[in-house]
């Protein structure tokens, strides 16, 4: 009654049954022990750290940090919220900057970013040009490649240096180089300036302890990755990439970012800010598509600032410097010819017997990098030890580590504070850190306090023995360009779970390359449009896509260079079948493709769909399914098969990679066999059409998503999308006589989600769905997604994973809230001043001076079951006037 008949095939994935959690945790154990953990002096954006303990085992393995969610509800959210400000403070300081956001993807995909941001921010400047200094990462060169493109920006890479900024709009480089070299950039940017031309600067986190800062010499955009700062490499991510700016440019930054506002009482409280820039609301007219970032990396990154502070993080890096600068005085003594005698952390030599040496490296178990037939690069870091330098000197037939003085000449050395907020100087105990970090996290309510229902997001179970692997050395130590033989574990690994992906959707290839959702539909859209390219329909660029999308969906058809059309929705909440043939019909000879979620966001199966995807492909576009809803699909149907062309797959929703307040995320694609050859490539290959700097995206949290397919098997995962759909029905069914259930499918049935209609009430009593939500705090529970598809409404997805007693409990609060709506109808509490409008209560104000109407019993323990686990938000309604 639920799956229209057309589309329901049965369990047809060929997936082995579930194993047993022991047999899980030794299959995986045995993947990561096959990666080979050579010694790494590779850097290239990536390296070797150490993570302290405390952080390890209070954020990284603790379910309070990453079974949050991203945090839209900002007075259930103050912890995480608080640790992000942490981020954006450092970040900050150590460029120099005015503003931050609180993280990006990754370092390259933040310079594609940048690149945008300056485009928009520059438009007296009429030149379609992008500079980037040839002394750049190679993946950075690769993913602004792919990304300028279909905007028809061009690149063009050279020495800066001889460059005299006459014909670009804004300028990349990069400190230190990738050859290692540090270089005062004041004069190249001043250039810049004076002939109208922004500068972008990507800077190493780590590097900046010691050496200026972007914003000393002038740059307007600072990019780079946090990963130096306790993160581990992870074969790629994931990690927070960031990017700062000058406050003339804040309305124009990707990303999320957080301010200090105040609540309703005037007291401090933290909120995301600037949401206007973003594309839950301008849509086509974002200024990103990104959605999920990087969130709880970019608290490990904060909480290893906070741990070491700025005296800390200072002698970190002297301690890398003053490595590199040893290992470099040994091979010039030597005889070798350094590329640079500037250098952080990374020494490069020119050499004739650059392979010969490079292959005896590989031979002893070392990695360093081949940049070409005359010239090696050595990258050391935090965990790099004497013995490790002397076994890397042994092959270049050198005996001794000498001793030298810093490398680093005065004038380049940084003069300026940094991390001078008491945050960063409280904690530098253990015994301190825990206890900031437990207060953090009491703040915040997480799956570890109860269900958490928001409709779209599939906030299920993320299993501890799912979660196992990843803190596995084999797993978090392997560097992302370490040769293929070291990482037979994880070509294991992915192949695996590229069989187990395309057996769940029907497609014929996956690349588990994009590390957001968001990034998936880019690289999907990417896909499409390649496709044509190479059929010669070079003018199809328009992308059709219902009203009811996600915001993400029109903004990346922008980026990928595709026009937007937008279909209606019918009454019932489908696409209205007959504006889609007459969008079809003008659109037929450029139609590149229409996006569609299924189930739709209106949370029902479209009887219609395979006539849609008919109605496409006549017209010779292509389907593009959002896979944001897979999880009610999972062995029951299959996209591939009833006339997708292509998808994205969020791990961190169907395939339990936890949120983590925000990010990390997964977006792979599946595809149909004709778009296989256009899947993203080699981020090294700079044609390759990559949207990540790792081939395998943020390949570290992969294994949460095998684990989750080995345990649950073949029928474990039709089992869970069948509950899931069985949940959201039964809670459906307990709220249609207090909340109308929006939209049903032909049957009457719902998917894996319902919408329940808040407006009715509204107009009796002005009692609106934000102040539901609110209410919901005082229950214990986190809001459903609030206003999405539909405003004035609330969507609620329960997933499988929570237990008939919790659900209960929902149903309960939910009918309990009604019922208080019915008093402020019947006149028996105030309109305005009543536990609706006034919530959330707070437990200051509960051990204060009571002055409402109503009792403390019936704001602060509404219903009996809370009694035991009574959770108080840290702060009142945040003041949305105040901002």
């Amino acid at each position: 009654k639920t799956v229209p008949n057309a589309i329901l095939f049965g369990n047809r994935m060929e997936v082995d049954e579930g194993l047993t959690e022991r047999d899980s945790l030794e299959l995986a154990t045995k993947l990561a022990s096959d990666n080979v953990l050579a010694t790494n002096f590779i850097g290239q954006g990536y390296y070797g750290t150490l993570m302290p303990t405390v952080i390890q085992r209070n954020i990284l393995e603790n379910p309070g940090w990453y079974t949050a969610y991203t945090p839209y509800q900002a007075e259930i959210s103050q912890g995480r919220l608080e640790m992000l400000l942490n981020f954006q403070q450092m970040i900050i300081d150590l460029t120099g900057m005015d503003i931050s956001n609180a993280s990006l993807l990754d370092e390259p995909t933040a310079c594609a970013e940048a690149m945008m941001m300056a485009k928009r921010a520059n438009r007296k400047n009429k030149s379609n040009k992008f500079l980037i200094d040839s002394n750049t990462n190679i993946q950075t060169i690769t993913i602004l490649q792919t990304r300028a493109k279909p905007l028809g920006i061009e690149l063009v890479v050279e020495d800066i240096q001889n460059n005299d900024f006459s014909d670009c709009f804004a300028a990349l480089l990069q400190s230190p180089g990738a050859n290692g070299e540090v270089r005062d950039l004041t004069s190249d940017i001043a250039k810049a300036k004076d002939n109208g031309v922004l500068t972008i600067v990507a800077c190493d986190v780590l590097a900046l302890a010691l050496i200026k800062t972007p914003a000393e010499m002038g740059a307007d955009i600072a990019v780079g990755n946090s990963q130096r700062f306790g993160v581990p490499m992870g074969f790629g991510g994931p990690h927070a990439a960031y990017l700062a700016t000058r406050d003339e440019f804040k309305r124009m930054v990707p990303g999320r970012i957080i301010g200090v506002s105040q609540d309703v009482l005037g007291n401090p409280a933290m909120r995301m800010s600037l949401q206007t820039r973003e594309q839950h609301i301008r849509r086509d007219k974002a200024t990103s598509n990104i959605c999920t970032a990087q969130v709880l990396l970019a608290v490990l990154a904060a909480a290893y600032g906070v741990y070491h502070g700025a005296a800390g993080l200072k002698k970190i890096a002297s301690k890398v410097h003053a490595k590199a600068s040893n290992l470099a005085a040994s091979l010039s003594v030597a005889g070798f010819e350094l590329a640079a005698t500037q250098f952080f952390d990374t020494i490069t030599i020119k050499t004739d017997k650059a392979q010969d040496l490079f292959t005896s490296a590989q031979k002893m178990g070392i990695n360093i990098r081949l940049l070409n037939d005359a010239q090696l690069s050595m990258s050391v870091d935090e965990t790099t030890t004497k013995a490790q330098l002397l076994a890397l000197l042994s092959v270049f037939s050198i005996d001794k580590l000498l001793e030298s003085d810093a490398a680093l000449s005065v004038d380049m050395m940084r003069t300026t504070e940094y991390l001078t907020h008491p945050v960063f100087s409280l904690y530098h105990s253990e015994t301190e850190m825990m206890r900031y970090l437990k207060r953090l996290e009491n703040k915040d309510i997480a799956l570890n306090h109860s269900m958490i229902a928001l409709g779209s997001c599939t906030m299920k179970l993320n299993a501890a023995t799912q979660m196992y692997p990843i803190s596995l050395p084999g797993f978090s130590k392997l560097h992302p360009y370490a040769p293929e033989d070291q990482t037979q574990g994880y070509q294991q690994l992915f192949k695996d779970l590229e069989h187990a992906l395309c057996e769940v959707t029907g497609y014929d290839a996956v690349s588990l390359q994009p590390n957001a959702g968001s990034q998936g539909e880019f690289a999907g859209l990417l896909a499409i449009h390649s496709y044509h390219q190479s059929r010669g329909d070079h003018d199809r660029n328009i992308c059709l896509i219902p009203s009811s999308a996600h915001g993400t969906n029109p903004a990346s058809a922008v980026m990928a260079g595709m026009k937007v059309v937008i279909v209606k929705c019918d009454e019932a909440g489908n696409i209205d079948i007959n504006d889609l043939k007459t969008k079809v019909e003008k659109h037929e000879d450029k139609l590149a493709a229409i996006m569609v979620t299924y189930p739709s966001t209106h949370g029902v199966f479209e009887v219609e769909i395979k006539n849609i995807c008919d109605i496409i492909h006549n017209a010779g576009g292509q389907v593009y399914l959002d896979g944001a809803n897979l999880n009610a699909m999972v062995g029951v149907t299959r996209m591939g098969e009833f006339g997708a062309d292509v998808s994205h797959i969020n791990l961190h929703k169907t395939f339990a990679i936890p949120h983590g307040g925000g990010g990390p995320g997964m977006g792979p694609i599946g595809v149909k066999s004709h778009l296989a050859p256009f899947l993203p490539g080699d981020p090294l290959d700079k044609d390759s059409n990559a949207v990540s700097a790792a081939m395998y995206g943020s390949a570290s949290i992969l294994p949460i998503s095998w684990s989750y397919i080995k345990l649950l098997g073949k029928y474990g995962m039709q089992r869970s999308t069948e509950v899931a759909i069985v949940s959201a029905n039964y809670i459906a069914d307990a709220l249609k006589d207090s909340f109308p259930i929006l939209y049903r499918g032909d049957q009457g049935m719902v998917a894996h989600e319902c919408i329940i209609d808040i407006r009715p009430l509204k107009v009796q009593s002005d009692i609106s769905e934000e102040d539901i939500a609110k209410r919901l705090m005082d229950y214990g529970f986190h809001s459903p997604t609030m206003s999405f598809p539909v405003a004035g409404t609330l969507m609620i997805e329960p997933t499988e994973s929570e237990s008939k007693r919790e659900i209960d409990r929902f149903i309960t609060a939910m009918i309990s809230i009604h019922d208080e709506i019915q008093k402020v109808i019947s006149g028996e509490w105030d309109k305005d001043n009543n536990p609706l409008k006034n919530a959330p209560h707070t437990a200051h104000e509960m051990a204060g001076e009571w002055n409402y109407p109503y009792t403390r019993q019936e704001a602060l323990y509404p219903v009996r079951t809370l009694v035991a686990n009574k959770y108080f938000p840290p702060v009142k309604r945040i003041d949305n006037v105040y901002g």
